[in-house]
């Protein structure tokens, strides 16, 4: 039997299986991951709307706390951007996702 050359087409069209399988794979992995984080991400929307979050952040504002202490817990806008996102995220998910959101 006398081997063919391969198609350079052969191999272009192998790179974007891989590629997008490989692809594929990450997105699911991910929107499990988020689905599992849903608890935890609700612990944190209720920390920011509870008195404990407001009293962690004046003694931010007044100095309490250490100044090499990572404060992104303690920023308004990032919480909130964070809590936004998600619920952005889901909400774009649950057609594919159902009730299990």
């Amino acid at each position: 039997m006398i081997e063919k050359e391969i198609p350079p087409h052969l191999q272009e069209m192998e790179s974007i299986l891989n590629k997008a399988t490989d692809t594929l794979d990450t997105l699911e992995e991910s929107i499990s991951e988020l689905q599992r984080l849903q608890g935890d991400i609700q612990r944190l929307a209720d920390y920011y709307d509870s008195d404990e979050w407001r009293k962690d952040f004046e003694a931010d504002e007044q100095g309490l706390y250490p100044r090499d202490m990572a404060r992104g817990v303690l920023s308004e806008d990032g919480i909130y951007n964070l809590l936004e996102r998600n619920k952005e995220t889901m909400e774009l998910l649950k057609p594919f996702l159902g009730e299990t959101i």
